[in-house]
């Protein structure tokens, strides 16, 4: 992976010129129009990441994902040979949503030998073939054998379950993910499988709570009033940036450096953080992986940063990884529901713990980044009010802000692109 040391007198941003360093239109996070165009052009053609494998833990296990924003509904099942496949969650007689319980927009999951639909009780195998038809014999020269399931692609990657709603996706999810992203191939999320996680409607663009996680420059100030007044005091006087941003592709990555709980002052660090050897970079005991230091790992700490922190990898088009130093990591999904909302979720993954000791260092990193999530996500909800307004149509960006530049101008050339290819289509 190339590094990209900042220059003294130099930035980030100039290593990649075709970003640009002048305003950005706030119109891609407000506009209606422009969001039915993402739809089309992002939504209906990458590769959704739409869970674990872990999430699947044996044959028949399934569970359904609301693709609002791709138009569809989708199952995720391991079959009885224990591959995991995809499906669109409707019934082939008459187009019933097939896989729901109580209300047919909320998500769902279970293990199961067949789906049946609860409208007419066709029945269909985990491989999606129809299996039965209630008196088969009323129907008109009926082929089962062409009435299965409607696929929906579906690759794993490092335990990451991708789905392209595509009719036929123009890259692999090889290809798709890149050099970039490919790196962690061999880092031990699997043994990480405590899961914890969160969920939550929110009332703004899917870009602007992906800004907020891309870059660092508000911690001191957002933020500020989380930590002892001392190191509060001590951060906003001198900034945080990180050492380390590169782009590739559509795909983007920010790793920063961290300091150890138990290195720092005791007016710096929280009673309770001290206590329970934890906080908001995770428990301060590093967890018992296979590998003895992830850092090793191809991907991790790119920066060579000592000591580390965390590395974050936004994966086009609503995906990120989260890395902490110490053994756990986090997922971010962003699902678009309207030009001025969508559903954020939120999974904390961990190395099970032995003891009691472990699992209240866990709990105590789960109420931290819940604070400071919370925080995060408080400013959505009024920006996105204000540019409503549009009485200021564009917005300037600092150099640390580059991945947020990155992620609207992909955004951009995508729905450019796909407005081109459709209007040769129609001449």
């Amino acid at each position: 992976m190339a590094r990209y040391p900042k220059p003294a007198e130099g930035s980030w941003t100039e290593h990649y010129p075709e970003l640009g360093t002048g305003p950005l239109s706030s119109e891609d996070s407000i506009s209606p129009e422009f969001y039915e165009l993402e739809r089309e052009a992002i939504f209906k053609r990458a590769w959704l990441n739409v869970g674990r494998v872990e999430e699947l833990p044996r044959k028949g296990s399934f569970f359904t994902k609301e693709l609002v924003a791709a138009g569809t509904s989708v199952i995720i099942v391991r079959d009885m040979k224990g591959e995991i496949r995809a499906f669109h969650n409707i019934c082939r007689h008459r187009g019933n949503k097939l896989v729901w319980k109580d209300f047919p927009g909320e998500e769902t999951r279970g293990s199961c030998r067949q789906f049946v639909c609860k409208y007419h009780m066709w029945s269909y195998d985990l491989d999606g073939a129809l299996n039965t038809v209630p008196q088969e014999e009323e129907f008109f020269d009926l082929d089962k054998a062409i009435m299965g399931l409607l696929p929906v692609h579906c690759d794993v990657w490092a335990g990451f379950i991708f789905v392209n709603v595509a009719t036929e996706p123009s890259q692999t999810l090889t290809e798709y993910l890149g050099p970039m992203v490919l790196a962690l191939s061999d880092y031990p999320f699997h043994e990480q499988s405590d899961r914890y996680a969160f969920r939550a409607t929110v009332g703004s663009n899917w870009k602007l709570f992906m800004d907020a996680f891309q870059e660092f420059y508000h911690a001191p100030y957002l933020h500020g009033g989380q930590t002892p007044t001392k190191f509060t005091n001590m951060i906003r006087q001198f900034g945080f940036e990180a050492p380390f941003y590169k782009l590739e592709g559509p795909h983007r990555v920010v790793s920063t450096g961290g300091v150890r709980g138990e290195d720092q002052p005791e007016d710096m660090i929280k009673p309770i953080e001290r206590k329970l050897r934890s906080g908001l970079f995770g428990p301060w005991d590093h967890a018992d992986l296979s590998i003895e230091n992830e850092q090793d790992i191809a991907g991790v700490n790119p920066s060579g940063a000592n000591p580390w922190g965390l590395d974050s990898y936004q994966v086009w088009p609503n995906f990120v990884i989260l890395i902490w130093a110490g053994g756990w990591y986090l997922t971010y999904h962003y699902w678009p529901t309207s030009a001025n909302s969508h559903v954020f979720e939120s999974s904390l993954y961990f190395v099970p713990p032995k003891n009691a000791s472990e699992r209240l260092a866990q709990e105590l990193a789960l109420v931290s980044f819940k604070e400071y999530g919370l925080q995060d996500a408080n400013t959505l909800e009024a920006t996105q009010k204000m540019l409503e307004t549009r009485v200021m149509s564009e917005y300037v960006l600092n150099d640390q802000e580059v991945l947020c530049r990155h992620l609207h101008k992909e955004v951009a050339n995508a729905v450019e692109e796909y407005k081109k290819e459709t209007q040769g289509a129609i001449v």
